[in-house]
Order: C-alpha cells, then sequence, then structure tokens
C-alpha cells in the first residue's frame, strides 16, 4: 500500500479487508484513530495520515512508535481538548502522541521545515481523507539551508554528549542511538538535493549518503548495528567510533556550507 492512495486504508478499514490483530499492530490502532477523530470532528477533519516506521515497512512491535498527523479546520485546531481521552487511548497501544496541523500552517512553514515535510512525504501512508502532501513543493535553497543548520547543531550536541558519557560504554551507546534516527532524517534531504527521492530504509540512506559526499560508510554502518544490536564494542572501540562519528559530520557539514557559498570552516 503506497504513497498517496486517496482513503485507501481507510476503505479496506470498513470492508473488513484486514484481519483483526494485536493492539499494537499499526493497522489496528489506525482504524481506531480514524473512528475516533470521525466522531470528536466530523466534518472538520481534513484528512489522517500514518508516517514513520510504521508507514515504511521498519515497524519493530515493542520498540517503535506509530505516529500520526491529523490535519484539522482552522477553526477544530482551537479545541484539541476534545481529544484528550482518544489520545491517551492511542498511547496505550504505542501511538505516539499525534502531529495536529492546518493546512494552512503546512503550507506556510514548507520555509521553514523541509525537512520535516520532505520525510513525511518520503514515507507515509494515507488513511482517511484528502492527501495534503502530494504536491508539495520543497525549495532546494531552504533545505539546503536547514540541512547545514540541522549537521551543525547536532555537531554541537554529539560533541557535548561526547564528554558528557565520560567514555563510558553504556551511556555512548544511548547517544548513538538517540541522534541517528534524526541524523537520517537530514540524510534524506541531503540526498534530495542531489536529485534523489531519498527513499529506503535507514541503511540504504546512509549508504547512498555516504556515496554522494565521499564519507565513510563503515561507520555509519557500525553505529547502526549498535543502535540495533548486532554489533557491541568495548569502550575504547567505542569510543574511537564516536570519535571517528563526530568527524564524518564535521566534513559533511563543511561541504554542505561550502555549497552556500561560505569558507565551510565550522572551527
Amino acid at each position: 500500500m503506497g504513497a498517496g492512495q486517496e482513503g485507501a486504508f481507510d476503505g479496506q478499514v470498513r470492508e473488513g479487508r484486514f484481519m483483526r490483530r494485536s493492539k499494537t499492530d499499526p493497522r489496528e490502532v489506525g482504524s481506531q484513530v480514524i473512528a475516533d477523530c470521525e466522531q470528536l470532528f466530523g466534518d472538520d477533519l481534513i484528512s489522517i495520515l500514518m508516517y514513520g516506521s510504521a508507514a515504511s515497512g521498519e515497524y519493530r512491535p515493542g520498540s517503535s512508535d506509530i505516529n500520526f498527523m491529523i490535519v484539522l479546520s482552522e477553526d477544530a485546531i482551537d479545541h484539541l481538548d476534545r481529544a484528550f481521552e482518544a489520545v491517551g487511548k492511542w498511547r496505550k497501544s504505542k501511538a505516539a502522541i499525534p502531529l495536529f496541523i492546518t493546512q494552512g500552517y503546512l503550507e506556510s512553514s514548507l520555509d521553514v521545515f523541509p525537512i520535516e515535510y520532505l520525510n513525511f512525504r518520503t514515507n507515509y501512508v494515507l488513511l482517511h481523507g484528502r492527501d495534503i502532501l502530494q504536491g508539495l513543493v520543497i525549495k532546494p535553497e531552504f533545505l539546503r539551508l536547514q540541512c547545514e543548520r540541522e549537521l551543525k547543531s547536532k555537531l554541537m550536541l554529539l560533541r557535548a554528549a561526547f564528554v558528557g558519557t565520560e567514555g563510558k560504554g553504556r551511556r555512548l551507546r544511548s547517544v548513538v542511538s538517540d541522534s541517528l534516527p534524526a541524523m537520517v532524517a537530514t540524510f534524506r534531504g541531503l540526498l534530495y538535493l542531489k536529485g534523489s527521492e531519498g527513499r529506503g530504509d535507514k541503511r540504504t540512506i546512509l549508504r547512498e549518503t555516504c556515496e554522494a559526499f565521499g564519507l565513510k560508510h563503515s561507520v555509519f554502518q557500525d553505529l547502526l548495528d549498535i543502535r540495533e544490536g548486532g554489533l557491541k564494542p568495548n569502550n575504547r572501540e567505542l569510543s574511537a567510533l564516536f570519535n571517528a562519528y563526530m568527524g564524518e559530520v564535521r566534513r559533511l557539514s563543511n561541504l554542505v556550507d561550502q555549497q552556500g557559498g561560505s569558507n565551510g570552516q565550522d572551527g
């Protein structure tokens, strides 16, 4: 089931084509979100989209959240208190607190959050209503600027976090796990600037970005293996890998900075 199918999920749920599964199955949770939102917001409900791992095929029961974007009218967005009880119920089924937005907000913030909207558009499923992500225009100049800003801010955070771990393996592994998803999102934006749609799983995105910008793929591959539990280096090895990680992010931030016309030195 691909992105942009007008109400496809909604229709299949109503026709009973999906077998009932556990309450943490994204499709089962999605059907509940549709029913609740229709009851709560009626004609003020514009659309519901599921995005992230639940839409990309990388969903891992027990560890992944189920993410929804709920688009409301300008009037209904001022009455989110209607959703208090429903959101509490969804969270018990591993759904994250949804993003509640209006179409006007989305269209007026494309210059501020191009990475976020690009990632939404890359991995989502339309559950109900109108597909507001179709036809969005991501302007390269805004995307490049946000990519540079994200890389430079992440580099500062990585340096601070590294010092804060005191070289202890458990803390370092936690920083790796926490930092990678946002890094992958930025990498999708960089690939888009290179003419790619940035589709594929995390490993594909990391590999293609490393190839496009001349980065050391083995560094990011090892980081992802650590996040997913397939690699367990000792403290010394992990510290060395983290230093290499910061070095590659610094190099990449300089490359992206140079595309904007500065001298490319982050200090």
